[in-house]
């Protein structure tokens, strides 16, 4: 095995990105840089409120239309490595493989519930009301995004359709390395974070005959399964302090903030911890905010931040089990960042303003995004006082789509208040800010969480598609009062997934090896102190907005 040092000129790497609204591949060499880029669109079906689904033979043609345009006119002999990140989504398959409908129109092309799909609710809060020992390691309670919830609805839903003739539930990375190699073996990362494995008990026997699904013991569980880079030099606090000082925010469809210790810490409706689902011989605590970036609305590990490494992959060597395979192959956990798609709590609020066709004309003339075109308005109409300081009476609350950390309250809804009759794009850009600074207050009601339980954190990686914009970057660095790192590669997501192929292919001699030599620091976002006394008041009504809303709640409900 060579070190990184010892490489061969021209060794190359392919990341292969699945999110929840396309599929992005790279070529990558081994200093982490982006050589080739292709992206293509993959089909998403709601049927009906609150069900989202996919295709797992629409997925995997899209891997393999982008992989062989990224490796177009190259020799294939340097290609060493392929590396997945994708969405926790479930897929489901029969006993030769073939796919099996989760939905009630029989449709076996839409074999995925995706992950965020919340048709379970009943059955999490069945599985929450056991309060078993297991749900401690999720941060008190099971998320209807995990995989547990949508196993039991399907066995309640879909038994004869579905259920009975399962062969195969597949986390979707999973799915595509066994595509990839023929092999079955299941992600660690996977199966501790979504699914309740133990890396150090195993599977916990009681839980699965507690909540109605005993029978996936059989066979052994056969149906269902078998941070790091060199911050020198930037000023940064987390200079020669352990990688446990580092919180990374993966942003995108939906937010997930990743840390790690040493030891155990539990944190309430923090998921976790888990041990060695990110980086072997540590545990992760993951905190999420739902649908941050792009929900779909009736028609939205991955950035794994290289600086962190893939910051949300366990690494999975089949050197073991498929010496056939012309590639080893890592495979990753959850994505939950760079899925760009349509519409969000960000685009939500801006598509759904009356002055948003006024937005749209008016950055097209300047060909720019819309949001570009937002932060340019912003600027011009802040006046002497800061940007932040537009929503002095503007407050939002984000959780259009329920809290996944630290409340871990799906039931929560969305808030503003001080709304008022304008609805000029003034009006637009200062919701639109307002919602950007909520997002990142969201993040630090995470973050007091985790350093409450015991985590210590000094530094933020952030990453994803939102990380791209400027104004979200500098509203999380004012917001927590911490330093943003930034990547040197824009496209960290897909440098991620191939850091973890790099890593398989025996070129690098750990994770760790491979995180340091292909990742770098591209900026650091300093927060402006001058700011703090107003961000904590704001933080201040953030706190109450929730508040409120379960007083209302308990009102209606009559408790």
């Amino acid at each position: 095995m060579m070190s990184g040092g010892d490489q061969e000129p021209g060794h190359y790497y392919v990341g292969i990105d699945v999110g929840t609204g396309s599929v992005r591949a790279a070529l990558v060499d081994q200093r982490g840089v982006l050589l080739a880029f292709a992206e293509q669109p993959i089909k998403k079906w709601e049927p009906q409120f609150n069900h989202h689904e996919q295709s797992s033979e629409d997925i995997w043609a899209a891997c393999c239309l982008v992989t062989k345009k990224v490796v177009q006119g190259i020799d294939v002999r340097r290609i060493r490595g392929l590396g997945f990140d994708a969405t926790c989504s479930l897929v489901v398959l029969d006993k030769h493989f073939h796919p099996l409908p989760v939905n009630y129109e029989g449709d076996s092309s839409r074999n995925i519930i995706m992950w965020l799909d919340h048709r379970a609710v009943s059955q999490v809060q069945r599985i929450n009301e056991t309060k078993h020992d297991v749900l401690q390691y999720v941060g008190g309670v099971m998320s209807v995004e995990m995989q547990a919830p949508k196993l039991l609805w399907l066995k309640e839903n879909l038994r004869e359709t579905c259920w009975d003739k399962a062969g195969h539930f597949f986390d979707l990375p999973d799915f595509l390395s066994w595509k990839a190699t023929g092999v079955t073996a299941r992600s660690l990362c996977s199966l501790v974070c979504k699914w309740t494995y133990s890396a150090e008990k195993g599977w916990d026997d009681s839980f699965w005959k507690m909540i109605g699904l005993e029978d996936l013991i059989g066979d052994n569980y056969s149906k269902i399964g078998v941070i790091g880079a060199d911050v020198r030099g930037h000023g940064l606090a987390c200079e020669g302090q352990p990688v446990t000082s580092r919180l990374a925010v993966i942003c995108g469809t939906s937010s997930c903030h990743m840390g790690i210790s040493k030891d155990p810490i539990f944190v309430p409706g923090v998921w976790g911890p888990y041990f060695s689902a990110m980086i072997p011989g540590f545990w992760l605590n993951e905190g999420g905010q739902s649908v941050t970036g792009k929900l779909p609305i009736s028609k939205s590990l991955g950035f794994y931040l290289p600086s962190l490494s893939p910051v949300i992959g366990f690494w999975l060597t089949y050197s073991q089990n498929c010496h056939q395979d012309p590639l080893p192959l890592l495979c990753s956990m959850e994505h939950a960042c760079a899925c760009i798609l349509h519409s969000t709590e960000i685009d939500h609020v801006v598509q759904g303003h009356p002055a948003f066709p006024e937005l749209q004309a008016k950055a097209t003339a300047r060909c720019q995004s819309i949001y570009a075109y937002l932060n340019s308005h912003l600027d011009l109409i802040k006046k002497a006082q800061p940007v932040g300081f537009l929503t002095v009476d503007l407050h939002v609350w984000p959780d259009f789509h329920g809290n996944r950390s630290p409340l871990a309250d799906l039931t929560l809804k969305g808030m503003v208040t001080g709304l008022t009759l304008s609805q000029d794009l003034d009006d637009l850009a200062i919701l639109y800010l307002a919602t950007v600074q909520a997002i990142a207050f969201g993040t630090r009601f995470i973050m007091e969480a985790m350093e409450a339980a015991g985590h210590s954190l000094s530094s933020l990686f952030l990453c994803g598609g939102l990380s791209k914009n400027p104004l979200f970057v500098q509203m999380h660095a004012d917001v927590t009062g911490i330093p943003v790192v930034l990547s040197q590669e824009v496209e960290s997501v897909l440098v991620g997934a191939a850091i973890l192929g790099a890593c398989a292919s025996g070129d690098f001699t750990s994770v760790q090896d491979a995180m340091a030599r292909m990742s770098k620091v591209g900026k650091v976002v300093l927060p402006r102190h001058e700011d703090k006394k107003y961000y904590d008041k704001k933080y201040q009504v953030f706190l109450r907005m929730v508040e409120h809303q379960k007083e209302y709640s308990a009102i209606m409900n009559g408790t």
